[in-house]
């Protein structure tokens, strides 16, 4: 019970000095801005982390059904070979090559439709059913295809990445404005040209939100893939294998790496899309 008591206390404690945090006007003074920003949310991670902890141990909940963090931690300390290997197999391999075919062919044929109201009208009502179909239900045919390797995985991660790039880049190609085409148009510009110089660049937003979407999805079909056949390494074998033995912190362990590579994939995303599109107004909004 006293663990549960401070588990509320530390809790009201983060509370309170959160809400003292983002009060705080900062005026013109970026760097106090940025200092809070980044402040609240890692205080508020802590006490996620903290109450957790507390909670587990002072209402004895069995480790098997929820470990603490630090059982968490210790696992992941103690089996850095094997993560790495299973990083690698599910990440750098299938989540990330499949990543970078689904969103590079959904663009090429976003263009080549573009071009094409025949194309428009008929794919992209396959698009949107193909997006709808379970990924429990392709991932074993797409290993029957190209068997227990990564490239089964990679092959899944293509399907749920292309069309969510291809209707998102058609949606930006015609953003542009009318009238903007038609001083295109006045400057007897070409195809190319207004697609460079006009049309790429007001899609951009839509072509960066379909990439910041696929980089979570890329990850979480590969993982799910590996559940229907692989090799005996990777993030989706380890955590059906570890289930099987009830080694629950291993399994977290595994979530662990898997939520930390996620965020870190489109945080890294999002920092190209600002450095991209630093003209937009939402990215401008965010830097007053």
């Amino acid at each position: 019970m006293t663990l549960v008591i401070a588990a509320l206390l530390f809790w009201l404690a983060a509370w309170w000095i959160n809400q003292r945090l983002v009060t705080v006007d900062p005026g013109l003074n970026n760097s106090l801005r940025r200092t809070i920003d980044l402040a609240v949310p890692i205080i508020f991670g802590i006490t996620i982390f903290v109450v957790w902890e507390l909670l587990v141990r002072g209402l004895n909940v069995p480790f098997v059904l929820l470990p603490p963090p630090s059982m968490i931690w210790a696992r992941i300390i103690s089996s850095v070979p094997t993560l790495w290997a299973d990083f690698q197999q599910t990440f750098l391999k299938a989540a990330l090559i499949g990543y970078v075919l689904g969103c590079g062919s959904g663009f090429i044929v976003a263009l080549l439709v573009d071009r094409s109201p025949f194309l428009q009208r008929g794919l992209l009502p396959i698009g949107n059913f193909v997006s709808a179909l379970p990924i429990i239900g392709v991932a074993p045919i797409m290993v029957m295809w190209f068997g227990f390797d990564w490239q089964s995985k990679a092959a899944v991660v293509v399907v749920m990445t292309f069309f969510p790039m291809l209707v998102n880049t058609v949606q930006g190609l015609a953003s542009a404005g009318a009238m903007e085409r038609d001083l295109m148009r006045t400057y007897a510009g070409s195809w190319s040209q207004t697609l460079t110089k006009l049309r790429l660049p007001a899609a951009a937003p839509f072509i960066f939100n379909a990439l910041k979407i696929n980089s979570t999805l890329a990850l979480i079909g590969a993982i799910v893939a590996e559940f229907f056949g692989t090799p005996i390494v990777g993030m989706g074998f380890r955590i059906s294998t570890e289930v099987g033995r009830m080694n629950v912190d291993m399994v977290w362990a595994e979530i662990a790496v898997a939520a930390l590579a996620g965020s870190a994939f489109y945080g890294g995303v999002a920092l190209i899309e600002r450095a991209v599109t630093f003209w937009h107004p939402s990215i401008r909004s965010g830097r007053t």
